[in-house]
């Protein structure tokens, strides 16, 4: 049985989110990128990996699963996500990488996918893509990525060929968090607000 924690009520669609590697659905980002969604017309239903409700509950970290499991506890919790109407599957970082391995995998399973900082490739090795699986997918796809994220900067992902059904929003100056460095003279907060106003026009 999956524990959700629900924001909003749904007349856009659900969003279900899941975390990244590191932090849980709990984390700054995740609570942002929920509540914000949600006042733009998603219910967004938060969920977390097997590793990290076992981290919550002993209080020790540990590596994320191997990705079949991953993978299956994605696969409950869209069995088991409240909401009718649309679906949007998605999540930050390892969980948007998760979702869209799902979409591959089973077309059908999803009505739009939404990766907030996809890894592209792990940190300083841009040799080792994760994007094999990019092509089978035929839900409409919306990545929002950092211009400076080490794991898919723009300078890379620009060369990419992506799938059609895929389009990029690039956070200017954005880390993987989709921060900015002060001098750039653009703030964290106003690249999420246009990141979730990008997501929200998108599968509207």
């Amino acid at each position: 049985m999956t524990d959700f924690l629900i924001d909003g009520t749904g007349e856009k669609g659900t969003f279900l989110f899941a975390h990244g590697a590191g932090a849980g659905m709990e984390s700054d980002f995740m609570v942002a990128f929920a509540t914000g969604l949600a006042k733009r017309g998603f219910r967004v239903a938060r969920f977390e990996f097997p590793y990290m409700v076992t981290r919550r509950q002993d209080g020790k970290k540990r590596p994320p699963d191997r990705a079949p499991k991953l993978l299956e506890a994605f696969r409950i919790a869209i069995s088991e996500v409240p909401g009718t109407g649309k679906l949007i599957i998605g999540g930050k970082s390892m969980g948007g990488r998760i979702a869209s391995m799902l979409a591959a995998e089973t077309p059908d399973i999803c009505d739009g996918l939404l990766c907030l900082g996809y890894p592209f490739h792990p940190p300083g090795k841009p040799e080792k893509l994760r994007t094999e699986h990019l092509p089978a997918i035929i839900a409409p796809t919306l990545v929002i990525q950092g211009e400076r994220d080490p794991f898919g900067g723009r300078a890379l992902v620009d060369d990419l060929s992506l799938p059609s059904t895929f389009q990029v929003h690039w956070a200017p100056d954005g880390n993987h968090d989709l921060s900015p460095r002060k001098a750039s003279g653009h703030t964290a907060e106003d690249n999420w607000n246009a990141a979730m106003d990008t997501a929200a026009a998108y599968f509207s």
